[in-house]
């Protein structure tokens, strides 16, 4: 599978691959809306305020049995304030796009401060974080709202109809998800930042059933949702080998033997760890839920401020990093949604849970003098909530293991392939996760498919079992667009990279056996 970036076919012009901003976005009142915004608020006396404007642009496309179904398209405008007075919070937005709107919205913010500053159990400080004045555009070549949407929907039939010629495929289907985001960011402290943001997510599920019985197979490609533009689709994945594989792997699946349940090695790809990555590390190290602020509906964590420094997360090969510069990561950024400058730190560091995820006002709760940058909103509509960066498990660096190497260790074991259902306590730390595909290891050697497997563990004891990393060319970045959390509720974009990784006598269920208890 390849993950490099393609030159722009043919088809497109130059300048369609040039990583411009959106002309439609600088058309927009914003720069001036925000000097009207941030007067008022020093006329109202706040002590702090910023004005986030937005334009997200969405479009989904979804293909059955290689025709098209529907295709949806929608676009959201609109601005928010934020303000401190009296060391209290307000929020306010709008999408009227005039200077009587903005001045009402930060009047209403002040409004807001006022009623919960008589709740508020300690006033809001933030901390420090120098002004900018720069604009960023992220990591892509091809602006997908920059192709016909013609030629989108015949490169995906084309890509669809590699499976429909397979005759043990019954039915397929393909989504393609596709935003565009632009943000303007202004604040009393002097930033003045413009940004803009490309994502793509596409994946093909074939469907295989058995007329005779009844019974019916699934499985889809394992592309991961990235921070790249419409080139993912022309030859920056390999979609192509990977769907013409899916009828006979499909098809071994459905004749492969169930899973005895019991302890085993077990092999995981990054392709499938990534998600245990997002589950039991990333939302444990969010540090709005260690502190409990999301335990009315997200949960709370294990991983609490009485171990930091001292919790033996995993074993020692375990090194976890949060980060916002991850080329063509989901959560990269040039600046968080507070202005802060995107970074990098450690999270675990030889398998001790040595940080946080943080925004500017948890930054002192942990002795930290400055946030490292963990500020987003979904929506002009939404204030910023502290949210994932990319949180990443780093390869070995002493060996470049591939995942070969890796099976060859094992005597009696399982290779775990691509992401499916999963299950986690609301302290992210008793979960179960299944796969797309499941492969027996014998003698070090793959033996075959198997199916109905799910691996169980508590968090500490999977990543203490860590036994051993592949090395750099293991390494793959998967993600998702869709990270739910807060209430009301948001949905962030968040990626994990990850190698192929060893664990060693980790529980396994038998999920057909399991559902009929």
């Amino acid at each position: 599978m390849s993950t490099s970036a393609v030159a722009a076919p043919a088809c497109y012009n130059s300048a369609m691959s040039r990583r411009v901003l959106n002309p439609e976005f600088l058309k927009l009142p914003f720069a001036q809306l925000a000097e009207v915004a941030l007067d008022e608020a020093k006329r109202l006396k706040a002590s702090y305020a910023d004005f986030r404007f937005e334009r997200l642009a969405k479009q989904t496309i979804r293909l059955r049995d290689a025709h098209t179904e529907s295709v949806l398209d929608g676009t959201e405008t609109g601005y928010s304030v934020r303000v401190i007075h009296g060391g209290a919070w307000g929020f306010a937005g709008s999408s009227t796009l005039t200077p009587d709107s903005v001045k009402l919205a930060v009047q209403a913010a002040i409004t807001l401060a006022k009623s919960t500053r008589q709740l508020a159990a300690e006033s809001v400080e933030l901390a420090p974080e120098p002004s900018y004045q720069d604009d960023y555009v992220s990591d892509y070549d091809i602006n997908p709202f920059d192709v016909a949407l013609a030629d989108k929907i015949n490169r995906l039939t084309q890509l669809s109809e590699l499976a429909q010629t397979a005759k043990n495929i019954s039915h397929t289907n393909f989504q393609v998800d596709q935003v565009l985001e632009n943000k303007f960011f202004a604040s009393l402290d002097g930033s003045r930042l413009t940004q803009q943001r490309v994502r793509v997510q596409g994946n093909l599920q074939a469907i295989s059933i058995n007329k005779a019985s009844g019974q019916f197979a699934a499985m889809r490609t394992t592309a991961a949702p990235v921070g790249r533009g419409w080139e993912w689709f022309m030859g920056g994945y390999d979609y192509e080998s990977e769907i013409a594989r899916l009828p006979g792997l499909l098809q071994a699946k459905t004749a492969a033997p169930s899973v005895k349940p019991g302890k085993y090695d077990l092999v995981i790809d990054p392709t499938n760890l990534f998600l245990t990555i997002h589950e039991s590390v990333g939302h444990a190290t969010e540090l709005d839920r260690v502190l409990g602020y999301e335990a009315n509906y997200a949960g709370t964590s294990f991983a609490t401020l009485d171990k930091l420094g001292k919790l033996q997360y995993g074993s020692k090969l375990m090194h976890i990093t949060g980060d916002r510069l991850t080329p063509h990561g989901l959560s990269t950024v040039g600046y968080d949604d507070e202005g802060v400058k995107a970074q990098s730190w450690d999270i675990i560091s030889r398998g001790k849970l040595v940080g946080y995820q943080l925004n500017r006002q948890m930054a002192g709760k942990v002795g930290q003098t400055r946030s490292n940058g963990c500020a987003f909103a979904d929506s002009f509509q939404h204030s910023p909530l502290q949210r994932m960066p990319n949180v990443s498990l780093r390869p070995n660096a002493q060996e470049d293991l591939s995942t070969a190497d890796l099976i060859s260790q094992v005597k009696d074991g399982i290779y775990i392939f691509g992401d499916n259902s999963w299950s986690i306590d609301m302290q992210r730390y008793n979960f179960q996760f299944t796969g797309q595909r499941f492969y027996k290891i014998r003698g070090g050697r793959l033996a075959g498919q198997l199916k109905d497997v799910a691996y169980q563990a508590n968090t500490v004891d999977f990543w203490n079992s860590l036994k051993a990393l592949g090395g750099p060319q293991t390494y793959v970045l998967g993600g998702a667009f869709n990270c739910g959390k807060g209430q009301p509720g948001q949905a962030a974009p968040v990626s994990h990279g990850a190698p192929s990784a060893l664990f060693s006598q980790v529980n396994v269920l038998n999920t057909s056996k399991e559902g009929l208890l």
